[in-house]
This record gives structure tokens, C-alpha cells and sequence, in this order.
């Protein structure tokens, strides 16, 4: 009776380790309209204006390091001239992604941004692939940092 139940029991519950659920951060990014795509970082957004500022949201996810640390994304609004008027940061929670993990951002920038302003997206992290802790300062991994420009639709 007792081996009856426990091939029962391995049974219902080996059929919840190979459920295959959808990867709802991986829907959430293919219907952002704002997109980039590096060999280290996917990023998907939108942006809204609310009163009088401008809210970036959306998804971060590390395509490169088998961790990568702190990330930070900075979000500015430029003027026609390519002068920064406004800028404001989100620091990515959790503070660690896994290779090919996702997690949210937000930004709140404190000035609108209508369509057709341009913005420059900076991001930096620590990406480590294993084994480097012991480096100056006890903060293993490479430091990197990286830009672009984007219009708003």
C-alpha cells in the first residue's frame, strides 16, 4: 500500500516539473514597441507621458554573462540639438540576473517626452562568467557600459 501511494504520489508530482509554461517576460518584450537588441542585453519599453513627466517601462534581459550584476539603466530626454534636458535612472531588482533571466524597470523622467523626442537609453552592469570573485575590492566580474538613441513612436 505504501509503495502504491509513493509511485502515485512521484507520479502527480514529476508531471508538475515538466509542465512547459509560457515565458511571460519573453511575451511582455515582443509586444513593447520600443526594442534593442546587443550581445550582451535585450531591452523592450514603452513610453507614456503622465501629467507632466514621462514614464519608461519595461524588460531587461542578460543574453551574455552567466551573471550579471547591478544593472542600471539610464534614460534622458535630448533636445533637437542633442543636449540632455532630463535624465533619470532605474536600478534593476533583482541585483543579480542568470543568463537568459529577465527582470523590469521603470523609469521616471520629470519632463513629457511626445512623440518624435529622442532619448538615450545608457546601461552598465558587472558581468561575470564565474570564477572571478576574488579580484581587487572583493567586486568580481567586468565592468561595462554601453548607449543609444531612440525616438519615441
Amino acid at each position: 500500500m505504501r509503495i502504491s501511494v509513493a509511485i502515485i504520489m512521484a507520479v502527480l508530482l514529476g508531471g508538475c516539473a515538466t509542465a512547459n509554461y509560457p515565458d511571460v517576460s519573453r511575451q511582455r518584450m515582443a509586444s513593447l514597441p520600443g526594442h534593442y537588441n546587443q550581445f550582451d542585453l535585450q531591452l523592450a519599453w514603452a513610453t507614456r507621458a503622465v501629467d507632466d513627466h514621462s514614464v519608461v517601462e519595461g524588460i531587461a534581459r542578460n543574453v551574455r554573462w552567466a551573471y550579471m550584476y547591478d544593472l542600471e539603466i539610464w534614460v534622458a530626454i535630448l533636445d533637437p540639438a542633442g543636449k540632455e534636458v532630463a535624465r533619470s535612472a532605474s536600478f534593476v531588482i533583482p541585483r543579480q540576473l542568470d543568463q537568459d533571466e529577465a527582470a523590469p524597470f521603470s523609469v521616471k523622467l520629470p519632463k513629457p517626452a511626445p512623440p518624435g523626442t529622442k532619448l538615450r537609453f545608457t546601461y552598465q552592469y558587472r558581468g561575470s562568467d564565474g570564477g572571478d570573485r576574488e579580484r581587487k575590492g572583493g567586486a568580481g566580474g567586468m565592468r561595462w557600459m554601453q548607449s543609444f538613441e531612440s525616438t519615441v513612436p
